[in-house]
């Protein structure tokens, strides 16, 4: 029954890349049009934000409650409804409106269908899943550059997009009866026998229980910083190498494309990696990858270096974020991986919200060159909370 319903999982992560890259792809031509500064997408990506924390948070005492198959489908629904919304939102405050419905979808379904997976599938399917999302975040921005590309508006786009999602959302509603699975259905593989309870059993934990989970809050320092570096690169790299390496703007626009397809195409490759390497041997490795690539940005020697470093950020940033996830309930117990991978999610994007702007600030005042200082600082972080989660684990489950 597992075999059927992952087709089904891939789709779902397909539909939660979908609509992730396209604001920012359209928003030069939205903005003009809503009569608002350019600047003004970054409010509407706070609400979306904002709605994906409150969801992720809440996403324990919602599984547990209506199951993942039933959060998923509604999620992807609800994403739908908001996607049509903004396609037909004729002012700044309505597309404000829909973006709240657009953010609890997203961090309910992200939660949910990453705790599934943990929980039931091995940890190549993680990598490959997560591939899938950037296959959808590729293709979101493609399919509304197309529709301006032949004449068509904006609204036709966020249309066409919306679309789809209800297609997705009819699969997934009909797929329900296979989401069914009960505790028989945990292996070995993601976790101890001792805590494979089933969810039904389970009541939610509170954010205060969960942070006194030991190793939780160094997992959520690890995830926020995870997202520190993997934005800021994305958001800053290109302003870095012109800036700073003298690299001409058309380059660095493709070089920080080449960055994304590095963690898509590094989680395509990391899937087969794992057929010989743990969870833990592939964070490490994606962390040194990572190391590889600030250092080559750092280095003063020509732009060449600092391009392929910009590639190596992106192939080390590739194996972390679904290796983190699948590893949860081997390190958190099955009862309790739906808790903490919520939080997990709140953490990566809070830090997905405030980390960018706050190198911006830096930059702004002080120097855009601190670009590889701060990714090398919060690297540094990442690595150390994550050591110190599996020491205070292994100590845990000795005692």
């Amino acid at each position: 029954m597992l075999s059927f319903l992952l087709p089904i999982i891939y789709v779902a992560f397909i539909s939660l890349g979908l609509p992730d890259a396209v604001l920012g792809a359209v928003w030069p031509v939205m903005h003009n049009e809503f009569n608002v500064p350019l600047s003004y997408a970054g409010i509407v990506s706070m609400i979306i934000a904002l709605g994906t924390v409150f969801s992720s948070l809440k996403s324990d005492a919602l599984n547990i409650k209506f199951g993942t198959g039933k959060i998923t489908a509604v999620s992807v629904g609800l994403t739908a409804v908001a996607l049509f919304g903004f396609s037909i939102s004729t002012q700044f405050w309505q597309l404000c409106l829909w973006a709240i419905p657009y953010g609890l979808g997203a961090g309910s379904v992200d939660a949910a269908l990453n705790n599934y997976v943990a929980l039931h599938y091995k940890s190549r399917h993680m990598s490959w899943l997560h591939c899938f999302w950037g296959v959808g975040a590729t293709l979101g921005p493609y399919i509304m550059g197309a529709v301006l590309t032949h004449g068509g508006i904006w609204n036709s786009g966020y249309r066409i997009i919306s679309v789809i999602q209800i297609v997705l959302t009819a699969i997934l509603f009909f797929s329900l009866p296979l989401w069914k699975k009960n505790g028989a259905a945990f292996t070995q593989e993601n976790f101890s026998e001792e805590s494979s309870g089933k969810f039904s059993e389970a009541r939610p934990l509170t954010l205060k229980e969960i942070f006194k989970i030991s190793g939780a809050k160094e997992i959520f320092i690890c995830f926020f910083c995870y997202s520190a570096v993997e934005q800021t690169s994305g958001l800053w790299a290109a302003s870095f190498l012109t800036i700073c390496k003298n690299v001409q703007p058309e380059t660095a626009a493709i070089f920080a494309s080449l960055f994304y397809s590095g963690i898509t195409i590094g989680r395509a490759a990391s899937g087969f990696i794992t057929f010989k390497l743990n969870d833990s041997q592939m964070i490490r490795l994606g962390q040194t990858i990572i190391l590889l690539g600030v250092i080559c940005v750092a280095i003063p020697f020509g732009k060449i270096l600092a391009l392929a470093g910009l590639v190596l950020i992106g192939l080390g940033c590739a194996p972390i974020y679904p290796s983190i996830i699948h590893s949860t309930p081997a390190h958190f117990g099955a009862e309790k991986s739906q808790a903490i991978i919520g939080v997990q999610m709140a953490s990566a994007y809070i830090g997905t919200s405030f980390m960018p702007p706050l190198f911006g600030l830096i930059a702004n005042h002080i120097s855009i060159a601190l670009f590889p200082a701060f990714l090398g600082l919060a690297l540094i972080l990442m690595a150390a909370m994550y050591r110190a989660l599996e020491i205070k684990t292994k100590n845990a489950a000795a005692n």
